[in-house]
């Protein structure tokens, strides 16, 4: 351990989870019991709020460490969060930190400040965030580096224990193991795509995934409902007409007054009732009826011939 009057930085041996051990027991039936991503989202919901914290977020690096993309973040109260501003952000930005990073450290920030010179880029990006105080702990995975996962203090100035330090360690290498186990060449799943990324808000967690990954989104009132690749469905605060503005045209489009469809997680299109035509999808359990106005352009989407029967 190395204590300075502004930051304190620690190594995995300095440390023990202590009364925080719930988090490494809750993380791990997280991770055992919903999708990788959702079980990220929920255990950052639930930390954040044990912790007494403001924001709980998870960066990851691109494969080539020059850029980072925050892919998780959760907020509570008046906190703003800033997950959609941090994409493809170099690594300059934050190079105080990431020394620190690749070195296995975790970094507790008191004061951001009170921070020395050369961690000048860094304690702008803080104070422009609200920041009074950070935690900051690297994840990793095979030995690599692979992201930063952490909380932010805006309200007031926290210093964090050694047990709180010690459980978001393991529960870092708990995540780890689980986001990356099955995935190659360092790559996070933020960059396997081209395609920018996209940002779900649900229960006070903005969680970021690419377009490719939607399946279809519904409406749900004032709501919409975005059903996933993985088969979990994510309740988003906005209108089907808002979803109609964001999602790529060159996949999505509408099947139903309440309904948009990424063209390639169809599966099948049954037209044997003339009346009622249904689209099913990859990891849906249940098949989406389509509207007589919107047979045309999926005919058109998916190259199906027209029947004689069929609306022109």
């Amino acid at each position: 351990m190395q204590n300075a009057s502004q930051y304190t930085i620690y190594t995995a041996t300095d440390l023990e989870p202590g009364s925080f051990g719930n988090w490494i027991y809750h993380c791990a039936m997280s991770l055992l019991t919903y999708p990788v991503d959702e079980a990220i989202a929920e255990q950052l919901a639930f930390m954040g709020k044990t912790a007494d914290a403001d924001r709980a977020w998870m960066l990851e690096y691109r494969p080539d460490m020059l850029r980072f993309c925050n892919t998780y973040e959760w907020c509570r109260g008046q906190t703003k969060p800033f997950v959609t501003e941090l994409q493809d952000v170099p690594t300059t930005l934050i190079a105080w930190l990431h020394r620190h990073m690749v070195k296995g450290h975790a970094v507790a920030v008191h004061d951001v400040n009170d921070l020395p010179r050369n961690a000048r880029a860094i304690q702008a990006e803080f104070q422009r965030q609200g920041n009074k105080s950070v935690l900051s702990v690297p994840i990793f995975h095979e030995e690599k580096l692979r992201g930063i996962i952490g909380f932010d203090a805006t309200t007031r100035h926290r210093t964090w224990s050694c047990g709180e330090v010690g459980a978001l360690f393991q529960c870092a290498g708990l995540v780890g193991q689980a986001k990356y186990r099955n995935q190659r060449n360092h790559g996070s799943t933020a960059y396997e795509s081209s395609a920018p990324l996209v940002y779900l808000s649900m229960r006070g967690v903005v969680r970021g995934v690419s377009p490719e990954t939607i399946v279809g989104v519904r409406s749900a009132g004032n709501y919409s409902e975005i059903w996933l690749e993985n088969g979990s469905m994510v309740l988003d605060s906005r209108t089907l007409g808002m979803w109609s503005t964001l999602l790529p045209g060159q996949f999505f489009f509408r099947v139903h007054r309440t309904a948009i469809v990424n063209a390639l997680h169809i599966v099948a299109v049954d037209r044997r009732s003339h009346d009622k035509w249904l689209i099913e999808m990859r990891s849906v359990a249940n098949a989406w009826p389509v509207s007589r106005s919107y047979r045309k352009s999926l005919r058109e989407r998916m190259g199906i011939w027209p029947r004689s029967t069929d609306q022109k």
